[in-house]
């Protein structure tokens, strides 16, 4: 492994390595040279990641973990958004702000290697954009388009790490896969940000991996599965801004062979090769890894919405059946290996379910929608969720692990989802779902405007909804991203709460 380059201090240790080539690719890109389309799905999809944030801001377990971070936090110069005056320092509010776009599971999805884009990105470029300046510098001003391009780089590492990994393998073995890939997105934006030159993009990168983690046992209950994205966006802004002031990371981290990110996060890979470092640069510039980021429907965890699904076909075909709770003897789910160990799990009965168990649940997923007929924010309240009739429909739904959907029709995991309701009479309803709604075909952005508008309808008031909708949908044309931080931080209502 070579440790420096002293021809060229300015260059990345290896050129021709992985991480080499990732490094220079991150620090040469400008926004002239992404193509149209692209940009301007990048802008609908930062619509959606403050959607998220907004609506996520004063949700219960985001108060807990807002006044508990106030506490233990100095004030700083960095919004939070939705809390008013109240500021961070760029760390803190890094996390924070990620710990709100993921507080309810609406927020998107990169459907072939899964992680959470906006949760990762977003916060950690509006933190970088409002870092404190040194007393007698001239405060540093960051553009639109200079975190529209930093936000698109971003997009496209976090799921090229995960590709490199096998995609969803991660998830099937009980890493947090958004968790692990996530430092690398968050390091890869904000040295873009900070126009860092290749060397100090690949000491953020080495910095950034070697914090990467998370546990996917998070899900069941823990109110930290809605902060693992934020230790990661933290741990990558944390990075860029080391190597921006000289600290130097782990060089050539991916393709290290001993103690290297990829030889390690592929330990115990069902793969082989465990990992594929050329996944990381092929068709950089040229293949968009944006055009798989998803957009969610329904309030819950991806895996669920095939489910879902399922479920509101058959009440479409079958209405007066499927209202027939007592007649249902049992229902069967049938999924591919990744997403029957991240949602097929089942709940005990004698134990209360949380927000976040529940939005982890295909029982769950399945029963709320045979009762409400939708799976959104007010299913997830706390008097809806262990509701009697909900609990005695879950003990019916049996989630299983159908290896036939483990042959993938395409790139990364399969989402299709088999379901058979039988009833007490012995006849039998089925239904097959291929994809899910949002993964094909993609939520438009058209469908994202509407998503923003409705969830945001008395969150916050038509003027600054309008205000917060023209700034990032025009996002080039912004002189200084401080004014979208300020549009940002008013404080909002709770959705869920009176």
């Amino acid at each position: 492994m070579t440790s420096a380059n002293p021809s060229n201090p300015s260059k990345p240790s290896n050129p021709a390595g992985a991480t080499g080539k990732l490094s220079n690719w991150i620090h040469s890109t400008n926004l002239s040279t992404v193509p149209a389309q692209v940009v301007t799905r990048a802008k609908y999809l930062i619509l959606d990641g403050v959607t998220c944030a907004l609506v996520g801001s004063h949700l219960p377990w985001s108060t807990i973990a807002a006044k508990s971070i106030f506490n233990m936090e100095p004030e700083g110069s960095c919004t939070v958004v939705g809390w008013g005056d109240k500021k961070l320092s760029p760390l803190a509010a890094a996390i924070l702000n990620s710990t709100f776009i993921q507080g309810f599971e609406l927020d998107d999805y990169h459907s072939v290697a899964p992680l959470h884009s906006n949760s990762l990105l977003l916060p950690a470029l509006l933190s970088a954009a409002e870092m404190p300046t040194p007393a007698g510098d001239v405060p540093k001003t960051y553009s639109g388009s200079d975190v529209l391009l930093a936000y698109i780089i971003g997009c496209e590492v976090g799921p090229r790490v995960g590709l490199a990994l096998h995609g969803a393998d991660l998830l099937s073995r009980g890493w947090h896969s958004g968790a692990v890939q996530g430092p690398s997105a968050s390091a890869a934006a904000v040295s873009s940000l900070l126009h860092l030159p290749p060397n100090q993009v690949e000491d953020a990168l080495g910095i950034a991996c070697t914090q990467a983690g998370g546990l996917m046992s998070a899900q069941f209950g823990s109110m930290a599965k809605r902060m693992q994205h934020g230790f990661a966006s933290r741990n990558g802004l944390y990075a860029a801004l080391l190597a921006q002031g000289g600290y130097t990371g782990i060089h050539e981290v991916y393709e290290t062979p001993y103690g290297g990110f990829l030889s390690c996060f592929g330990q115990g890979a069902n793969f082989q090769p465990s990992y594929l470092p050329d996944e990381l640069v092929k068709g950089l510039g040229e293949k968009w890894e944006i055009d798989n980021i998803r957009v969610k429907l329904h309030a819950s965890m991806a895996v669920l919405h095939g489910t879902i699904d399922c479920v509101a076909n058959l009440q479409r075909k079958h209405g007066d059946r499927m209202k027939a709770f007592d007649d249902i003897a049992s229902i069967v789910t049938e999924h591919s290996k990744p997403a029957f160990e991240h949602g097929g799990w089942v709940a005990p009965p004698d134990k209360p379910l949380t927000t976040t168990s529940a939005q982890m649940s295909i029982q769950y997923a399945a029963a709320a929608q045979l009762v409400d007929k939708q799976v959104l924010m007010a299913q997830f309240s706390a008097e809806k969720l262990n509701r009697p009739l909900l609990r005695e429909l879950m003990a019916k739904i049996t989630p299983t692990h159908n290896k036939e959907l483990d042959r993938n029709e395409g790139p990364g995991m399969s989402w299709r989802t088999n379901m058979t309701v039988k009833f007490r009479d012995g006849t039998e309803l089925k239904e097959s779902v291929k994809a899910p709604r949002g993964i094909e075909p993609a939520v438009s952005n058209e469908e994202i405007v509407d998503k923003w508008r409705r969830l945001v309808d008395g969150v916050l008031d038509v003027e600054r909804r309008e205000q917060i909708e023209k700034c990032v949908l025009s996002l080039e044309k912004l002189e200084d991203v401080r004014e979208l931080c300020r549009l940002l931080a008013g404080v909002v209502k709770s959705p869920i709460e009176a």
